[in-house]
């Protein structure tokens, strides 16, 4: 999701057995090469190899926490090399800290449109995988074009 426009810009299904962390580099994959990604924002779960590795491939920065019990990573790769960057900084600036200086809580707004998708219907309808692929797709193009129209601007108050 896009977190300054609010469209969802890539999709994956999974069953509730199959983590999302995997699916990271498809998601990215969706998004056309000639198009910037500036951050990739995701929690814990996402701190692995192949996430790390996938954001640094498209040219993104990632905002992910380091899990807690998380250790350096021998510096083999540029992805190893940045995740470890995130762990001294956490370390340095303690975690709510480094959540606040790396933007970490823009991650608020996407997770209050995903929750606004699952609300969009409270079920699917479809029973059969393509057209459950395809009524998802119909509900996120909704939802992009109804971002499209505008959006409430948030301001902090003091």
């Amino acid at each position: 999701m896009d977190a300054g426009t609010g469209d969802v810009r890539a999709v994956e299904f999974t069953s509730s057995r199959q983590g999302d962390s995997p699916l990271l580099p498809d998601l990215l994959a969706q998004i056309p090469p000639e198009e910037a990604i500036g951050t990739v924002t995701a929690d814990g779960a996402y701190d692995t190899r192949r996430c790390h590795d996938a954001i640094i491939d498209r040219g993104a920065e990632a905002v992910i926490p380091i899990r807690r019990n998380g250790r350096a990573w021998k510096e083999d790769c540029p992805a190893a090399t940045a995740r470890n960057e995130i762990l001294r900084a956490t370390r340095h600036l303690g975690r709510a800290l480094w959540k606040k200086w790396a933007g970490y809580h823009v991650r608020s707004r996407v997770e209050a449109q995903m929750n606004c998708l699952k609300l969009f219907s409270e079920r699917i309808m479809s029973r059969d995988p393509d057209r459950q692929t395809a009524e998802i797709q119909i509900r996120i193009a909704i939802m992009n074009r109804f971002s499209a129209l505008g959006r409430a601007e948030i301001k902090a108050v003091r």
